[in-house]
């Protein structure tokens, strides 16, 4: 299995320093993030933003593939990540992570539901997420 890389470069104090973020694949270069952006409402991303991107795309490939296992092939899976970050006695932690998905799929709803609380709790971001994991999941 390959191992992929993100690099980041950070300049200066914590709430006056800039970083710069990029992702191997090229899909980011040199993406701009610091403290406005993680704590307040800069523009560039933050990693929150890139945890939830990730996680949502995970669990979309984790529910396609549980669904394949039973038969289904989804015609979409439509999928968010809402990421929280909250200040702690020990500092910012991230606390929570929202999946709200949308499955289109041909297939007994109830059933499908089962197997999206299954990829929730199964696909390897939720594995490494330390926070509470909740889910909105809606067949449509």
């Amino acid at each position: 299995m390959p191992t992929k890389k993100g690099s980041a470069k950070w300049m200066g104090g914590l709430k006056d320093g800039k970083g710069r973020i990029t992702l191997e694949s090229g899909a980011m270069s040199d993406q701009p993030y610091g403290f406005n952006t993680r704590f307040e409402d800069g523009a560039g991303t933050n990693p929150e933003e890139l945890i939830g991107g990730a996680h949502a795309a995970c669990f979309s490939m984790a529910l396609s593939n549980m669904l394949g296992q039973e038969g289904i092939t989804a015609d979409s899976i439509e999928t968010t990540s809402a990421v929280t970050i909250d200040m702690q006695g020990d500092g910012p932690k991230i606390t929570k992570a929202h999946l709200t998905t949308v499955i289109s799929a041909d297939a007994d709803e109830a059933k499908i539901l089962e197997i999206a609380e299954k990829a929730k709790e199964g696909c390897p971001v939720s594995k490494v997420l330390n926070c509470d994991i909740t889910m909105d999941a809606k067949v449509a």
